[in-house]
């Protein structure tokens, strides 16, 4: 088996703290070729450490020596380089969220189609080791009715990068953070169609001066994205969704939670549990343990790997990451006034 060639587009923190070393334990199915930054010396630095033969500035320059891209950049250049990357006859893995708006998305499908190249959205969550557990056991819950998300942060603004910068990112929380929940949540749910978005967006606190922030510094007279996102959620089969997310909430402690409650029975993700209704009683089960990869990262490049060489489906299909996209449109467009 040929092992596929890789390079990676934007060098910054998930490229090195997620994706180079998923790859690099990887060795066996794939090469990592080439690393492109508009940092250049950053570039340079991580190739002489991850020991990478090929650096560019111009990530075009890189397609020539690669069979496909993971792609690290800001939100705001996902679009452009994949489509770029699939005009090169490049597969792609892009990382989270898919695009800035719904249409750019739409326009990566269709490159992708058009090439007849892999697309991967890196909603690693769905890799997770309670997640897979909580597919595999959702015949446990069947027809979903209720699902409650939280991905909440005390005080945890990411004070670093270009996470509050609009014009890259194009929203704070929900865009960042929540879109990996809201994904999960779908996928668990068998990604019903939505009819219905109802949402509220706000950045009271991280507007306000003397913060207390415990991810670094920021500006908040210029913070312009959101710090806190509720929505409502209706599904076309009946079920619905209460959602939140935040990056900077006064409660006690941070709060990751996943829960649907259905026909059957229920479950929660984090930790993972089962809720029945069984022999006359009320039973809570939970697992002894659960196999897989303590890091998501890992099963997700070789997801990835394995679809660009056919060998297997990929996880997260870039219509269903479409959706997530649709959604967090809907619920910016609802929820925005209040920013």
């Amino acid at each position: 088996m040929n092992k596929l060639r890789i390079g990676i587009i934007g060098v910054g923190g998930i490229a090195q703290g997620r994706h180079i070393p998923a790859f690099l334990q990887l060795r066996d199915h794939c090469e990592l070729t080439a690393l492109s930054d508009v940092n250049l010396e950053r570039a340079k630095e991580a190739a002489k450490e991850y020991t990478i033969a090929h650096v560019f500035e111009d990530y075009r320059e890189l397609f020539s020596v690669v069979d496909a891209v993971c792609i690290c950049t800001p939100n705001k250049f996902h679009a452009e380089i994949t489509i770029a990357a699939f005009e090169a006859g490049v597969h792609v893995m892009c990382e989270k969220p898919m695009a800035l708006s719904q249409e750019e998305c739409e326009r990566m499908i269709d490159a992708s189609k058009k090439a007849d190249k892999v697309l991967a959205i890196a909603y690693h969550y769905r890799f997770m080791k309670a997640s897979q557990a909580a597919k595999k056991a959702m015949e446990e819950v069947g027809t979903p009715l209720v699902v409650r998300v939280q991905a909440l942060r005390r005080r945890k603004v990411p004070g670093w990068g270009v996470f509050t910068n609009k014009d890259l990112q194009g929203g704070g929380s929900l865009i960042d953070y929540g879109c990996h929940l809201l994904d999960l949540a779908l996928w668990l749910m068998g990604n019903p169609k939505h009819k219905t978005v109802l949402g509220s967006a706000y950045n009271n606190l991280s507007k306000m001066p003397n913060q207390v922030n415990q991810w670094g510094s920021f500006d908040h007279q210029t913070f312009n994205v959101d710090d806190h996102v509720t929505a409502y959620i209706q599904f076309d089969n009946g079920a619905s969704m209460l959602f939140e997310t935040s990056w900077a909430a006064n409660i006690k402690d941070d709060a990751e939670h996943l829960s649907i409650s259905g026909v059957d029975g229920g479950l929660s993700v984090f930790p993972f549990e089962i809720y029945t209704s069984k022999y006359g009683m009320l039973v809570n089960s939970e697992a002894a343990w659960i196999p897989g990869e303590e890091q998501a990262g890992l099963p997700q490049a070789q997801n990835f790997i394995n679809a660009c060489l056919g060998l297997e489906e990929l996880v997260v299909k870039p219509e269903e990451a479409l959706q997530v996209s649709r959604i967090i449109d809907q619920i910016y467009e609802s929820g925005g006034k209040n920013i």
